[in-house]
């Protein structure tokens, strides 16, 4: 490098998730020198062992006008997959009204319309990575059965099945048997289902292993990692944050990004800024699974009624569920693994003997429409960012997401990113 030409803009990611990494990949692709910061190890809080589903084409929002006819079961009803317990908590108040006043047919259709966009977005760069690596995460690309268990959700599917194909999805409503056709595992659940929607196109993958992988190329690119390392404040100066203390000391940078995910709402708070994102607890269990034909799932599967999703990654089965707004909670009570190995058994009786389950339990970020928040937050710092509140969609907007707010720092720093020509410059372009 030319010593008498300025370094590239450093940029501190706070968060070692997917989607903390993949926006340090992307910056790192695009020039910049990075730094990422993390209480914990690399993938390891919601992105650890989540639904592994990739939802490019089917990404129906949580707020939905459906929700009002069942929230007495959410408030009330103990084995409710969806579950509200008021806490003494004026931002969960806060934000489950905003929740309950985005649950209107017009809101969920702009925010379909919005995260299939950028789901499309994230689709591309996540086959980029894969293309031009060779990571080992248990991707495939076999597609996705949602299944309906009365005539009632399924025509409702059907409905929103017709809004996401104006927007591009390629998908269709298929009978129970036809349902069996592409997922044999399926025969015995036939008669307890009305049909099911299909997205061929679907795929999934390892979340954690992902994160693995991002780490070490991230290292082998330059990336600064300081990991089990809390951020214990970000240390603001009038219009800009200046650093970025932990115990090992302050870290300074040119630009901060806030993907911690739940935990971004405190970071905020701290700022002076107010961050609607509340954590969604979910659960799941891994098992090994059979070889016999037929007996565990290929295709990725969604039993709607039950909130419960089923992943093939290689020769195990995730199984994953549940939303519950209790606060930040990752007990696992023994009845919600209880349900999920019910669900298991019932659509999947010979996939597994389902006696080591692997049981899980993480805290989704999620705003109240489930939009994500990429980007610079008004009255805030100049140089603070966030890319945060992605629910449940995290693994499949992750990449899209980094786009996005990588670009929105390439126009923000485009004078000295010309300047430069650091190490990273070559990165963008290499396979």
């Amino acid at each position: 490098m030319n010593a008498s030409l300025p370094p590239p803009p450093h940029v501190c990611v706070l968060g070692a998730g997917i989607i903390g990494l993949a926006t340090a990949w992307q910056l790192r692709r695009d020039g910049f020198e990075v730094t990422v910061i993390d209480r914990a190890q690399p993938g390891t809080g919601a992105s650890a062992a989540n639904g592994a589903q990739l939802s490019y084409a089917y990404v129906q929002p949580l707020a939905d006008p459906g929700i009002w006819r069942q929230l007495p079961k959410l408030l009330f009803a103990a084995d409710s997959p969806l579950k509200l317990r008021l806490q003494p908590d004026p931002h969960q108040w806060a934000w489950g009204l905003q929740f309950l006043a985005a649950c209107r047919s017009s809101v969920s259709q702009r925010t379909t319309a919005s995260l299939l966009a950028l789901a499309t977005e994230s689709r591309a760069g996540f086959e980029r990575l894969l293309q031009e690596h060779a990571i080992d995460c248990d991707f495939s690309a076999t597609g996705k059965l949602v299944l309906y268990a009365d005539e009632a959700s399924f025509a409702a599917a059907r409905q929103q099945m017709a809004l996401q194909r104006q927007l591009g999805s390629v998908q269709h409503a298929l009978s129970p048997a036809e349902s069996v056709a592409v997922e044999p595992a399926l025969a015995g659940y036939a008669p307890r289902f009305a049909g099911a929607i299909h997205t061929p196109s679907e795929c999934a993958a390892d979340c954690h292993k992902v994160c693995v992988a991002l780490m070490q190329l991230l290292r082998e690119q330059g990336v600064r990692f300081l990991l089990d390392t809390p951020v214990t404040q970000l240390v603001r100066q009038g219009h800009q944050v200046v650093a970025a203390d932990t115990p090992q000391g302050p870290v300074r940078a040119d630009a901060f990004v806030v993907a911690l995910g739940s935990a971004s709402h405190p970071m905020a708070r701290s700022l002076g800024l107010r961050v609607p994102v509340y954590p969604l607890k979910g659960y799941s269990l891994t098992v090994d699974v059979s070889d016999a034909p037929g007996a565990a799932p290929r295709v990725n599967v969604t039993d709607a009624a039950r909130k419960v999703v089923f992943a093939r990654l290689g020769q195990r089965l995730r199984v994953a569920g549940m939303a519950e707004l209790v606060g930040e909670n990752t007990h696992i009570p023994a009845d919600r693994i209880d349900s999920l190995v019910a669900s298991a058994r019932a659509l999947f009786p010979h996939a597994s003997d389902y006696q080591d389950v692997r049981p899980w339990a993480g805290l989704r970020p999620a705003t109240p429409t489930g939009l994500p928040m990429i980007g610079r937050l008004r009255g805030g710092p100049h140089n603070a960012w966030f890319n945060v509140g992605h629910g449940a969609l995290g693994f499949t907007l992750a990449f899209g997401s980094a786009q996005r707010l990588s670009a929105q720092l390439r126009e923000h720093h485009a004078p000295r990113l010309r300047r430069s020509a650091g190490p990273a410059a070559p990165a963008a372009c290499s396979a």
